[in-house]
């Protein structure tokens, strides 16, 4: 059994703790047994003990000794803290292997239905357990899904993404040389095209990106290369993942300034397509803007407010992020260039996108959450951003406007997502800001000097 400390608190300002405590487990259901007699079973425990619980989803089990994964919600009260240590006593003594996915209080108020988010950098590890879809899992008519060579390298590659965590190196692929020269060619097209096609930022920062983590037609760049040169750009930094992430999951890694990427190529029958993101679209679409100060801001505000989000309103957020990180398009002057991530790794939508054929609007996220769009053909609507900060600004409005009983702030000093709910916490703040108009002031007066 993992360990944790399920006696921390939150305090008000008053110094009371009153807020719930909060805790998430994770656990399987071996083969063979009964899915529905086996959870009941399980649950019972759970209410034996007096725990209150908010919140259990299911997944089919990724796992060759498993059927089916449970992620489950507890809330409590103080007098029932020893109570979870005595549930997962409990079930483990019945042969279940329990994991603690998180524990912390939840937060100050009345309303237990929001879910579960990650408050530290290292609690991204939790959700390498929780992917939807594995990399290896290729519907029918994908390109490799009759290739049982392609399969097994997408299962290989997926695997050692699963060995990542927090503070460790990323894992290095050994790319093959068919896997290299799959790169090359989408590599060479693309190249050609981001000239007249991609944003200004886009195109400024890909060179530094081959004269320092090794891009090139003949070369697949690793993710620990170009993760710690984002981090010296704008504080983002790259995590591999196994395969697709839920939206939530996905969106609150945003929050950290974490983008989720796969280290798996598409099949090399056809270079210039594939049905899912991959090591081109995500190195050669996503990672140029991250480097970005306006873009990667822009990014982690949507992030920002998936934290704690209802399910619908991560859909909103969800779509949001669709028709601008990935396929949004931006003003330069009186030209119109593409910077979502979607478009500047497709050779054919790079194009069309910025015709007369597809309808465009300006970027309003209040209008763009509420737009459906297809997934498998090019989209007949974009919206426009003005530029990368009024994009940021306009999302931080909508963002204002999502219902949530609490305030959040990241804090990048300790990468850690920091409720608001005491005076102290906001007082420090405050005298943050003092310090920084004061030196801003400074800077001013110095500059006048000049």
């Amino acid at each position: 059994m993992e360990t944790a400390n399920i006696q921390t608190t939150i305090r008000n300002s008053q110094g009371v703790s009153k807020a719930p405590f909060h805790t998430s487990i994770f656990f399987s259901i071996s083969k063979g047994s009964d899915k529905i007699g086996g959870l009941l079973e399980h649950l019972e425990v759970i209410k034996k003990h007096n725990i209150n619980l908010t919140r259990i989803e299911s997944r089919p089990s990724k796992t060759e000794k498993s059927d089916y994964d449970f992620f489950l919600d507890l809330e409590y009260g103080s007098n029932t803290l020893k109570e979870v240590e005595k549930v997962i006593e409990d079930l483990e003594s019945r042969g279940v292997k329990v994991t603690i996915v998180s524990e912390n209080p939840q937060v100050d108020s009345s309303d237990s239905s929001i879910p579960w988010f990650p408050r530290k950098l290292s609690d991204l590890d939790l959700y390498a357990n929780k992917v939807l879809e594995m990399g290896d899992e290729l519907s029918s008519d994908h390109p490799g899904a009759t290739d049982p060579v392609y399969r097994a390298r997408r299962k290989e590659i997926a695997t050692i993404a699963a060995t990542y965590k927090h503070g460790h190196e990323i894992p290095r692929i050994n790319y093959t040389k068919e896997e290299t020269e799959t790169w090359g060619r989408v590599y060479k097209k693309l190249k050609e095209l981001f000239a007249n096609y991609a944003c200004q930022q886009h195109t400024f920062v890909f060179p530094l990106l081959e004269q320092n983590c090794g891009y090139s037609e003949d070369n697949i760049p690793q993710l620990q290369d170009i993760s710690n040169f984002l981090q010296e750009c704008t504080g983002f930094r790259i995590r591999p993942v196994q395969g697709l992430l839920s939206s939530r999951d996905f969106l609150n890694g945003l929050a950290f300034r974490v983008f989720h990427a796969t280290q798996y190529i598409r099949h090399s029958s056809v270079p210039l397509y594939t049905p899912e993101p991959d090591v081109c679209h995500e190195l050669l679409g996503h990672v140029p803007l991250f480097a970005d100060p306006d873009f990667a801001d822009f990014s982690q505000e949507i992030g920002l407010a998936s934290i704690g989000a209802s399910d619908e309103d991560i859909e909103r957020l969800s779509t949001c992020y669709w028709f601008t990180v990935e396929f949004g398009i931006c003003k330069e002057g009186d030209k119109i260039k593409a910077y979502g991530a979607g478009l500047l790794s497709s050779t054919g939508e790079l194009e069309y996108c910025i015709s007369d054929k597809p309808e465009k609007k300006p970027f309003d996220p209040f209008v763009t959450c509420k737009t459906k769009y297809p997934i498998t053909t090019f989209q007949p609507l974009y919206y426009v951003a003005e530029s990368f900060a009024d994009a940021k600004e306009k999302m931080r409005e909508f963002a204002d406007s999502l219902k949530k009983p609490f305030a959040i702030r990241y804090n990048p000093y300790t990468t850690s997502i920091e409720l608001l709910d005491n005076k102290d916490k906001l007082l420090n703040i405050c005298n943050q800001i003092r310090l920084q108009a004061d030196t801003l002031a400074d800077a001013i007066q110095k500059f006048k000097s000049l």
